[in-house]
């Protein structure tokens, strides 16, 4: 039973991730945790290997369309690598209700974030052919900032929570670097490939996870993101923003009770 509550479940997860380039692990934690029965610290660690394998399946999937943006995303990763292995290192001295609390209130702050920014765009009907939100790109000054202060701390978040850092580098692509929805989803799965690879290494010597549950639940989530990435093809970058910031934010609300109660 447990199989296939991992499997339907893992399904569900890459869907969002296909779908929204990030929000994998913002689901996945708390699935292994309230779902499946496993703790704080060995859900972040199941979360970072499920996470890993579907964002590599959707950056491979997104490439030939032209969605990433390789400069950027390399960039990205590479400031968040080492911030990724301090917040790895944080994560197994925290407190499990600290952890489940500090990941509900920066999932509500994405949320928040990202609606306010596409509605801004549909506001403007700013929406580029492809889909995405059609922004004017920053300085290049300006972006090697942007792109170290929001690489770092995507990162330190990714090692410390347990997730791709994907529910922050999409608002993060899109707010701060102006990319458009379809270039910031293509992005953020690379910037969440290296993040997780990056938090793995950091806990290769004491990785305590049930295969039982975390394989069948990232070979399902491998195939829901090809299928999430087929069916948002066609859907505008505002909608897209839109959603994910719902499904995110429902998310935080839902963790936020459970570690307060």
């Amino acid at each position: 039973m447990t199989l296939l509550l991992a499997a339907v479940l893992g399904v569900v997860i890459g869907l969002v991730i296909g779908a929204f380039g990030g929000g994998g692990g913002v689901l996945t934690v708390p699935v292994l945790v309230y779902v499946l029965g496993q703790s704080a610290h060995d859900a972040t660690t199941g979360s970072l290997i499920i996470v890993a394998a579907t964002a590599l399946t959707g950056t491979l999937a997104r490439v030939r369309c032209g969605h990433v943006r390789w400069g950027t995303g390399i960039a990205f990763g590479a400031v968040g690598v080492p911030a990724a292995a301090l917040g790895s290192v944080l994560s197994a001295r925290a407190p499990e209700h600290v952890l489940l609390l500090g990941f509900a209130g920066l999932t509500l702050l994405a949320a928040v974030a990202l609606l306010i920014e596409a509605s801004g765009e549909r506001r403007h009907d700013d929406v580029s052919a492809g889909g995405g939100i059609a922004v004017m790109a920053p300085p290049v000054t300006a972006l090697a900032v942007r792109i170290v202060l929001a690489g770092a701390l995507v990162g330190f978040l990714t090692g410390l929570l347990g997730v791709g850092g994907g529910f922050l580098a999409v608002p993060a692509l899109i707010i701060g670097l102006r990319l458009p929805m379809t270039s910031a989803i293509g992005t953020s799965l690379l910037v969440i490939t290296l993040n997780s690879v990056a938090g793995l290494a950091t806990r290769a010597g004491s990785i305590d996870v049930d295969p039982a549950v975390v394989l069948p639940f990232a070979a399902a989530a491998v195939v829901g993101t090809l299928v999430g990435k087929r069916l948002t093809d066609k859907v505008s970058g505002p909608a897209l923003a839109t959603a994910f910031a719902v499904v995110i934010g429902l998310t935080g609300v839902f963790v936020g009770l459970e570690a307060l109660l």
